[in-house]
């Protein structure tokens, strides 16, 4: 499996939750949510089930993102 870029990845306020914009190796586009639990040395784990949405450029898959999750994008 050859892995995406990420283009852009924000934390929640917390810090536990990330958003990640990714372009893969056919050149779509898509995003991410991924949640860590401080207590737990395993790190980040996808919890959106978004990674398979295909965009046409980054800011298309940002913009997809802070429709579908609560947090991203907001100040």
């Amino acid at each position: 499996m050859k892995k995406s870029l990420v283009i852009t990845s924000q934390n929640s306020p917390d810090g536990l939750l990330c958003v990640d914009v990714f372009q893969r190796q056919d050149g779509s586009f898509g995003f991410e949510e991924f949640r860590r639990d401080p207590e737990d040395a395993s790190g980040w784990y996808a919890v959106g089930g978004f990674n398979a949405l295909r965009f046409e450029t980054a800011y298309d898959a940002d913009r997809d993102a802070a429709d579908r999750v609560s947090w991203f994008g907001t100040d």
